[in-house]
């Protein structure tokens, strides 16, 4: 047979397990290029820059 707990966890010891599941909040960082919120270390969907260089090819490009 298996081994069983003699004893039920309480919820303050399940809540110190599950303390690290939660969701943490998204880091936004400015595009150097037009100044739209992007991520960080991904190429702007607006303007198709990273690290000032063009890497995208966006059709409707509206530079400022």
């Amino acid at each position: 047979m298996p081994p069983l707990p003699k004893k039920k966890h309480s919820r303050g010891r399940r809540g110190k397990r599950a303390s690290h599941l939660g969701l943490k909040r998204i880091s936004v960082s400015k595009c150097s290029h037009c100044g739209n919120a992007i991520r960080p270390h991904r190429a702007c969907p607006k303007c198709g820059y990273y690290n000032g260089r063009e890497i995208l090819v966006v059709e409707s490009s509206e530079v400022v």
